[in-house]
């Protein structure tokens, strides 16, 4: 069960049928659980753009009544990347969903937020992601969660992972994380690294025409839903509300998928 936001949605990950939505390191990860269990089943109710306090009245309670043995959960990064908010606050409506979801005494994963100190565009918010990430780990220990630490993930550091949003991970990206949260669970498995193409040379001219053109057709659309108060997710139903078995994707078509973002990034 993966509740969270758009990187649980997984977002920047398409697969390669685009009707089939998004894959994500959630689906990566349920891919592998399902090749090793016979009775496994999944689902995920991750709605892009989702706050924290929207996670805990509309993803929760549904969670908890299919009383699943595993649960995924990030949420707050939408919260925190917002000017103006507080951490604590943030972890303190974090922690009341996690008290819920402990009542079904299934194993719980919280996660971290990605070290963004390498990042121009969100290098600026790295101290309020450290406070969160603190919350966050002190919540995990005293509910007994285990905690995917996407902080200390250096090879998520890098401008390759992530999609040409710059706010989503891309099939590399999601990779990465579905590796570490398997790690995490100590369950065995022969995901592959996935390994980003070189990046052509650019002059500064070029860089800066690059950043335009994404404060143009990324940061600018966000400001203006911000005033708006509206958000990508309004009105999108989870990518899988019920639970239910997960064929994993033939490695053909998952590498034909991240060739062809990868190209296009």
């Amino acid at each position: 069960m993966a509740l969270g936001d758009s990187f649980t949605e997984g977002l920047g990950d398409p697969y390669p049928d685009a009707a089939d939505g998004f894959r994500g390191w959630a689906d990566r990860v349920a891919e592998v659980l399902s090749a090793q269990t016979s009775d496994f089943a999944y689902a995920n109710l991750a709605v892009r753009g989702k706050l924290v306090r929207q996670i805990l009245a509309d993803q929760v309670e549904p969670a908890v009544a299919l009383q699943p043995d595993l649960i995924t959960i990030s949420a707050g990064g939408n919260d925190v990347i917002r000017p103006g908010t507080d951490p604590d606050e943030i972890a303190g409506i974090f922690e009341q969903a996690i008290a819920r979801l402990s009542t079904t005494g299934a194993t719980i994963v919280v996660f971290t937020g990605v070290d963004v100190g390498w990042s121009g565009t969100f290098k600026a918010i790295r101290g309020k992601v450290a406070i969160y990430n603190e919350d966050v780990r002190a919540v995990a220990a005293k509910y007994g969660c285990l905690v995917a630490d996407q902080w200390s993930l250096r090879e998520i550091q890098d401008p390759r992972m992530w999609s040409i949003d710059r706010l989503h991970m891309s099939p590399l990206g999601h990779q990465a994380v579905a590796r570490m949260v398997l790690r995490t669970l100590d369950v065995p498995n022969d995901l592959p690294v996935l390994e980003p193409a070189p990046v052509p040379p650019r002059t500064w001219r070029e860089a800066r025409a690059q950043d335009l053109q994404w404060a143009k057709e990324y940061a600018w659309p966000w400001v203006v839903r911000r005033i708006k108060h509206v958000s990508s997710g309004d009105g999108l139903p989870p990518k899988r509300p019920s639970l239910a078995p997960l064929a994993p994707l033939a490695q053909s078509e998952a590498a034909a998928g991240a060739a062809a973002v990868d190209e296009r990034g």
